[in-house]
């Protein structure tokens, strides 16, 4: 059984930014639930059950802080606050009332979708367990740390591993450069050159040809790992 496309609440009430959210996460293989009010935004959260909140704290009902502290009671559902208000007590009063993390407008757009993968891993980790995702003969346990290929396990060293998980958490989606090394070596790593020579060994240590059935090359853009039809289950 393949990953399924996480759920992207997003509560925010400018239309423009809204629609482009939204936009830009259905690119990446989310599937966004818009909502333009607090009322709505914790109507939607009880019904669709999000994988995560994208939330403004600027909304025309309510305070976005307040709405924090409502999703926190009824769950764990990461968190990551957008908003304008970018002083230092307005990200610690949103931290500590429950948010993930904060991200001040404007921002671009890879680091929102990277801000956004940490938090959906924080969540898998808050609720105590791990998926399993396969493609093809390729089955990752993201619980057990380990990688089984064609009925052989495959012995990665613990950053090769950090790269496959990221790719496979991010199941059919294109990852971009930054964001993986991001990801992976945080900011000790920002040449592209060195990821290159990680993926290389990784797709050998996988069994691959150099250019990859499983591990997709997008030129200038980055990688992502194949979401194909499960085999020899």
């Amino acid at each position: 059984m393949n990953a399924d496309p996480a759920t992207v609440l997003v509560v925010e009430d400018d239309p423009s930014l809204s629609a482009a959210l939204v936009a830009t996460l259905k690119a990446a293989g989310y599937r966004p639930v818009a909502a333009r009010t607090a009322a709505e935004g914790l109507r939607w959260h009880a019904h669709y059950a999000p994988d995560v909140v994208l939330l403004d704290l600027g909304l025309p009902d309510r305070d976005g802080l307040t709405v924090i502290a409502d999703i926190r009671a009824r769950g764990a559902t990461p968190i990551v606050v957008l908003s304008a208000r970018g002083s230092e007590a307005m990200k610690v009063r949103a931290l500590d009332l429950g948010a993930d993390d904060y991200v001040a407008k404007p921002f671009g757009v890879e680091e929102l979708l990277a801000r956004l993968r940490a938090a959906l891993r924080h969540g898998v980790q808050a609720r105590g367990s791990a998926p399993v995702v396969r493609t093809g003969d390729l089955t990752l346990d993201l619980g057990r740390r380990t990688v089984n290929r064609g009925g052989r396990d495959v012995a990665l060293s613990p950053k090769e591993y950090d790269l496959l998980s990221e790719l496979a958490l991010n199941l059919g989606r294109t990852v971009g450069h930054a964001a993986l090394l991001r990801a992976v070596w945080g900011s000790e790593r920002t040449d592209v050159q060195y990821l290159r020579v990680y993926v290389g060994q990784l797709r050998r240590r996988l069994g691959e040809p150099a250019d990859g059935d499983l591990i997709r090359s997008e030129p200038g853009i980055g990688y992502r790992l194949a979401d194909l039809p499960p085999q020899g289950l």
